[in-house]
């Protein structure tokens, strides 16, 4: 089974800590990666990256010291070596330029506010994860347990 990478960027450890305790629910199946800025997670991604793993997800904070998660996001999307790599913004200072641009730019999957909902970071990302085994082109059945059915079945009936 390949081995698939959820990296969550935030500047701030407790936003970080809690981020990846609301993910533990996908720990069986993918690597839940911290990263406190920009530059780390790119190391961490390149490493990842390296070894033939997955860069699955990405779930960014905007504002940083250094590089925004904007910027980085844009730079992620622009790297062919992720080109199926899904990616958030979950921020609360985005403004709405800060937000359009991510979208044009970055080409961000979804946008989530500070202070978000533990069920609706969960469910996007078990979408998000769906959409990036399908689209892989992995063995979606040996994930099930932490994708989205709902998305399988529409993705899967697409296809038929």
């Amino acid at each position: 089974m390949e081995k698939l990478n959820i990296i969550c960027i935030d500047d701030q450890r407790e936003v970080l800590s809690t981020i990846v305790k609301d993910l533990d629910v996908f720990e069986s199946f993918v690597s839940l990666e911290e990263c406190e800025s920009a530059d780390e997670a790119w190391e961490v991604i390149d490493e990842i990256d390296a070894n033939g793993d997955y860069v699955a997800v990405v779930i960014s904070d905007h504002v940083m010291p250094g590089k925004s998660g904007v910027d980085f996001l844009t730079e992620l999307n622009r790297d062919q070596r992720f080109v199926r790599t899904r990616k958030m913004l979950l921020t609360g200072l985005a403004t709405h330029k800060d937000t359009i641009y991510a979208i044009n730019q970055a080409g961000i999957d979804f946008y989530l506010e500070k202070p978000w909902s533990h069920q609706v970071l969960v469910q996007h990302v078990k979408q998000m994860l769906t959409h990036f085994v399908l689209e892989t082109g992995l063995e979606f059945q040996d994930y099930m347990p932490v994708l989205d059915q709902d998305t399988l079945y529409q993705e899967l009936r697409k296809r038929n």
